[in-house]
């Protein structure tokens, strides 16, 4: 089965495919010949994902693309009970524009200085559109954010994050363990489990 993942990050690419069952043939935006800009104009991680994903399948329509199979899309954030929830939707641009992980880390730990309480959770929210019809799922993992920056591996708040029952952030952590336990993995879990649904083809 041929599947567009509505992304050109190199990192969740990776992640995706190091995730998938190798029946599934992923290909991205830069794969497809998709070069637009895709705004995420939804105040969700449920709107965004739902955004890319129906934007690369109109792309697909419109230009009279049938040789795949599906289209999805992904969005996440990184929830902060101690900030109300932020970065939420807006984790990628969270100290502003142009996005820069490195400023948004930074901005984080300014923003939890002196405070005790730094639980948080990833959530990763996926939308498919199989055969005109559209499917959300999500992953989450819970954890807490460390007081500085530790580990080399991973991207975006890596370094920070410390998944539950661990006591070093996914930056430590070799990439095949990070995809047993992240958010990203859950959810794509998740969406291996509508595609193998007879109900939904």
């Amino acid at each position: 089965m041929k599947i567009v993942f509505a992304t050109n990050n190199k990192h969740k690419l990776l992640e995706v495919q190091h995730i998938l069952p190798k029946v599934y043939a992923l290909f991205s935006l830069k794969d497809i010949g998709f070069t637009s800009d895709i705004e995420e104009t939804g105040t969700t991680l449920e709107d965004n994902s739902d955004i890319k994903a129906q934007t690369v399948y109109n792309w697909l329509k419109d230009n009279k693309i049938t040789k795949y199979n599906a289209v999805f899309a992904d969005d996440t954030g990184l929830e902060v009970d101690a900030l109300g929830g932020k970065p939420g939707v807006y984790s990628a641009r969270y100290a502003g524009e142009p996005a820069n992980d490195k400023n948004n880390r930074q901005k984080l730990l300014h923003e939890l200085k002196g405070i005790k309480d730094r639980q948080a959770r990833f959530r990763t929210v996926v939308t498919l559109i199989i055969n005109g019809k559209t499917y959300q799922t999500e992953g989450r993992v819970e954890g807490k954010i460390d007081t500085e920056e530790h580990g080399t591996e991973g991207f975006g708040y890596d370094s920070l994050f410390i998944p539950e029952n661990y006591n070093c952030p996914f930056a430590c952590l070799k990439s095949e363990e990070k995809n047993r336990i992240s958010h990203r993995a859950k959810a794509i879990e998740n969406l291996v489990k509508l595609l193998e649904n007879k109900d939904i083809k």
